[in-house]
């Protein structure tokens, strides 16, 4: 099941992922949410506050995925996959490399050649980073996930040391040569994060974030 959620702020959907996942069980739907999310910089659990330099007017949340600092904002794509890793029979790790693997694979269809760095989630293009993973695992149910720079003003990451690196390069899509439209990158995107995880993504409405007890899908069949 497909949800897009338009552009929204960061902590709305970050408890409506929270709530999803706590009242899941074994026979809900698998979920992928896509959403654009408001200027924020946001703390992964080991996250050092030193490595946000200078904030300025863009508001820091301190959460719980995994990794350390990066930042969200308009013209990045950021695709939220709400997995049962258990029904789908792969670990953490795998589950990591077929998220990069479907970034290599969108990067492909407009010959942009990119690659992982070991020790270093994410996917990197000429040694600067396209895309970043910030993961959270639960009762084998993944939450958060990835943030793909598709058409969007770089210079925030200025702010920060991306990642926990100072002086880490990032870059985006359209400065590479691919489509200006975020809109003609997300397709290619979700297509391809199916594909990896063998799922049918149906397009559904998105989840009502203001209710507090959101109720989860629930299906029999493993494909979303």
């Amino acid at each position: 099941m497909l949800r897009d959620l338009g552009r929204q702020p960061y902590e709305p959907v970050w408890r409506g992922m929270q709530r999803f996942t706590d009242l899941r069980d074994g026979g809900s739907t698998d979920e992928v949410w896509v959403v654009e999310h408001d200027p924020v910089f946001t703390l992964g659990q080991a996250g050092k506050p030193e490595h946000v330099l200078v904030p300025g007017d863009i508001p820091v949340l301190h959460v719980d995925r995994g990794g350390q600092v990066t930042y969200h904002g308009p013209g990045q794509i950021v695709v939220y996959p709400l997995l049962d890793l258990k029904r789908l029979k792969i670990g953490v790790r795998e589950y990591v490399c077929r998220i990069e693997q479907a970034v290599i694979d969108t990067l492909a269809e407009w010959n942009i050649g990119a690659q992982r760095r070991e020790g270093a989630p994410g996917v990197y293009v000429n040694g600067a980073k396209v895309a970043a993973l910030g993961i959270r695992v639960r009762r084998g149910c993944t939450f958060h996930g990835l943030a793909f720079n598709a058409a969007m003003d770089l210079k925030p990451f200025g702010r920060i040391n991306p990642c926990g690196y100072a002086g880490l390069q990032v870059t985006s899509v359209l400065d590479l040569g691919g489509p200006s439209s975020m809109e003609a990158m997300k397709p290619v995107l979700l297509d391809a994060m199916a594909a990896q995880f063998g799922l049918a993504l149906q397009a559904a409405p998105p989840p009502d974030l203001a209710d507090p007890q959101p109720v989860a899908a629930v299906s029999s069949t493993q494909a979303a």
